[in-house]
């Protein structure tokens, strides 16, 4: 058998001058582009890429989602499907504001309206979230992440919002739509509730020492009593005690009232 030759290896091997060179070789051969012409025609997979914000520096937290995202676009090109992978640009959330806020020395929502104007405000977050572009367009090719940033879709587009209307309308239409309660965070300084991803951002949001707050109800046996007013009179005073078992009417009328719930339960604490 002929001798094969192989090029000496470097014992002194920088890796990020080796992924430079790859990076610089896909992009002299076109190789993204190339990869999507071969399979021209083949059955779709379609990819769209959940959009980072690009108000704030790009950061290791958006390299490592973007890999497990890689991995699974280049195994279906292998399957041999016509993989499309866009890129997007997410304009909206809290952080978005709190940046912006930031930079105009506002710091309660009220200040929004009285000083700056929520026409000129939204001007300002739209233009936030513009402004490192160009550095997460560098880290995508950087880490050689494969996504077409060229046609990249943006969250504040007429297009994109009047598509999440049309799919809402969708939704309603087949009467899949419902309107129920749920208990979520509530930030005070920004009047709005809060995703669990937002409420836990290191220095955005912090817990509010709050006074206590003392609440009366109506005691289902007896509605005259519990409620203190012009007009009424002590009859008898009873401990926490006392009280312990007997029902009373919640507070929300969506809540039915009876066992299990709505009995004065002891703790401790008291």
């Amino acid at each position: 058998m002929p001798e094969r030759s192989y090029r000496p290896v470097d014992p002194h091997v920088s890796w990020p001058a080796m992924e430079a060179e790859v990076a610089a070789r896909w992009r002299d051969r076109d190789v993204f582009r190339r990869t999507l012409e071969d399979r021209s025609g083949a059955p779709e997979w379609v990819f769209y890429d959940g959009p980072p914000t690009a108000n704030n520096p790009p950061g290791i937290h958006h390299v490592e989602p973007r890999a497990f995202k890689d991995v699974y676009c280049r195994f279906q090109v292998m399957r041999g499907h016509y993989v499309a992978r866009k890129a997007g640009w997410d304009c909206h959330g809290l952080p978005v504001e709190i940046e912006v806020e930031k930079s105009l020395g506002i710091t309660q929502k009220r200040e929004i309206e009285e000083k700056v104007g929520i026409e000129e405000f939204t001007r300002l977050c739209r233009e936030s979230v513009q402004r490192y572009v160009d550095d997460h367009e560098r880290l995508t090719e950087r880490i050689g992440y494969w996504v077409d940033q060229d046609n990249a879709y943006w969250t504040m587009s007429r297009d994109y919002v009047e598509s999440v209307w049309w799919i809402l309308k969708q939704i309603w239409d087949k009467g899949l739509l419902e309107e129920d309660f749920k208990v979520v965070p509530y930030c005070p300084r920004c009047e709005t509730a809060l995703s669990s991803h937002e409420q836990h951002q290191t220095g955005a949001y912090r817990d509010v020492v709050d006074p206590s707050v003392y609440v009366r109800f109506v005691l289902e046996s007896d509605p005259a009593t519990a409620l203190l007013g012009e007009g009424t009179a002590v009859l008898e005073e009873m401990s926490g005690g006392d009280l312990v078992g007997r029902g009373y009417v919640p507070p929300f009328g969506f809540v039915e009232s009876g066992e299990p719930g709505h009995r004065v339960r002891p703790g401790d604490f008291v």
